[in-house]
């Protein structure tokens, strides 16, 4: 009656719907964390929260927090230097609020979201380049 490959056919097609719409939401999910994480600590940096909002510009204030020239963003776009530049901003982002490497690499980097949640709504203060100097007299 049915043929394999028609009802194999149908049944892809459907679950293509099913997984576009997950992976949406879980795109659409990871963005309002990503942002409900950063305005607090745009906030403490003395910069607009509302700046978390728009990605690349995100991005570049994360940059500028970590004590880099904006131009540094661009750099983002080209593959393989972009973890090495993301592990570099987080780095420099946690010396600014005072954290350590170790906390900067695991959760500014790897779990940024979770990182950064911490930073924003925890008692960490930004201290900017006295955190670089502070750093170096260690």
């Amino acid at each position: 009656m049915f043929d394999v490959h028609v009802v194999g056919e149908l049944t892809g097609t459907q679950n293509a719907g099913s997984y576009t719409t997950a992976y949406l939401l879980v795109c659409v999910g990871s963005y309002l964390i990503t942002v409900i994480a950063l305005w607090p600590v745009f906030a403490k940096a003395g910069v607009a929260g509302w700046s978390a909002l728009i990605p690349i510009v995100n991005t570049y204030v994360l940059v500028k927090i970590a004590g880099h020239h904006g131009a540094l963003t661009i750099l983002y776009l080209i593959s393989i230097v972009n973890i090495i530049v993301g592990i570099v901003v987080a780095l420099g982002c946690g010396r600014a609020f005072g954290k350590g490497g170790a906390f900067s690499f695991f959760l500014l980097w790897l779990f940024s979201p979770l990182g950064y949640l911490i930073v924003g709504y925890g008692p960490s203060k930004f201290v900017g380049d006295l955190g670089r100097q502070t750093m170096q007299a260690a």
